[in-house]
């Protein structure tokens, strides 16, 4: 028995969604027959190509092996595939993926100086949480990712090889409170005063913490709206409906009725923005980006 490309795409879409339901559902499948798959896939290896955990499944290092070239694959038959239709083959397109908020951070910027400075280099980019980016990066759907990094700054994942990573920018958080609201009658408050307050948060899960709340507040967080868009966060916090934290790069984006303030009383919050890749050379079209990236992040306020 060998791999069939069925199991080779069932195998990316496990690999990049983190388990075996939302492969089923990125494929239109049912979870039985995602499962099936995945069993044929590891009969016809004779390996253990999964680690099913009560989080999700990652990739054995059999598993990661047989990625790299099931990637390989499923791009030469979709070559093959535009070729037969008379489409023209895909050239210099570099797959960029970032979290929620680079994309109104430094994205935009960056995009539109690419447009001007290197106009034959093609982005595509999609927007996922960084646990997702960090495995779309493993299953080599996309080729360059924005992520998230909060203290203490740990490894993006523990699978080998290490990913390539550069920080882009290292920020303190900003609370973002109602303009009309006692909080906003000073430029900065006291960790004591964010209890008993309404937060807007995104949403979370055990992989990536709640975003939106103030580590450290005391008392537990009463989280009455949950957004994943930071600029719904804002025009919540704007009608009054709560407060939420904000890198202070998104000042530019602060609707009227925010007010931005920092908070006293407990160590700096800080998160870094990380670009990061697979190991190994990297196209021209990449380090331009790479390169472009940087240069954006070093203008946005920290």
């Amino acid at each position: 028995m060998e791999p069939s490309l069925t199991g080779l795409r069932v195998l990316r879409e496990i690999a990049e969604r983190g388990s075996f339901t939302a492969a089923a559902t990125e494929l239109g499948y049912t979870q039985s027959a995602v499962s099936r798959q995945a069993a044929a896939l590891e009969r016809a290896t004779g390996q253990r190509l999964f680690d099913r955990q009560a989080g999700g499944v990652t990739l054995t290092a059999a598993g990661l092996t047989l990625l790299r070239h099931a990637v390989v694959a499923l791009d030469a038959v979709a070559a093959a595939d535009r070729e037969l239709k008379g489409l023209p083959p895909e050239r210099g397109t570099v797959r960029l993926g970032t979290f929620p908020s680079a994309g109104v951070l430094i994205l935009p910027r960056a995009l539109a100086t690419l447009r001007r400075t290197h106009p034959r280099i093609r982005v595509t980019t999609r927007e996922a949480t960084t646990p997702a980016l960090v495995r779309a990066l493993r299953a080599r759907t996309v080729d360059l990712a924005i992520l998230s990094s909060r203290p203490p700054y740990r490894p993006l994942d523990d699978q080998a090889p290490p990913l390539e990573h550069l920080t882009l920018s290292e920020t303190t958080l900003l609370l973002a409170v109602p303009a009309g609201s006692t909080l906003a009658a000073e430029d900065a408050v006291e960790l004591e005063a964010l209890a008993d307050q309404d937060w807007i948060a995104g949403p979370s899960n055990a992989a990536e913490p709640t975003m939106g709340v103030w580590p450290g507040a005391p008392g537990r967080p009463r989280i009455v709206h949950t957004a994943r868009d930071w600029l719904t966060k804002l025009q919540l916090v704007a009608a009054g409906c709560g407060i939420t934290t904000v890198p202070p790069g998104l000042a530019d984006a602060v609707p009227p009725g925010v007010r931005l303030v920092e908070v006293r009383g407990g160590p700096a919050e800080r998160r870094r923005v990380v670009l990061a890749r697979l190991p190994g050379p990297c196209p021209p079209a990449a380090t331009e980006i790479i390169r472009t990236l940087r240069q954006e992040a070093a203008r946005q306020p920290g």
